[in-house]
């Protein structure tokens, strides 16, 4: 699949990451940690770092922003 969409397999990875985390912020209030270690981005430093280039904003901005009701998990 990543060659179909003109992604090495690490950046496809890394954007389904990205977009699992994107999902979890918005319906969740999970920590930024707990956040980042289910999405296999590691912790909450790569979970920003990743956010910022992929999203060009940070986890807690894009929360703010785009959460709506959420669970605890």
């Amino acid at each position: 699949m990543p060659a179909e969409v003109g992604l090495t397999p690490l950046a496809w990875v890394n954007r389904q990451r990205v977009t699992r985390a994107r999902e979890l912020l918005e319906s969740t209030d999970l920590p930024l940690s707990v956040v980042a270690r289910r999405c296999g981005l590691g912790t909450d430093d790569g979970l920003r770092q990743h956010f910022r280039r992929h999203l060009g904003t940070t986890p807690s901005a894009y929360r703010r922003t785009f959460g709506g009701e959420r669970t605890s998990g």
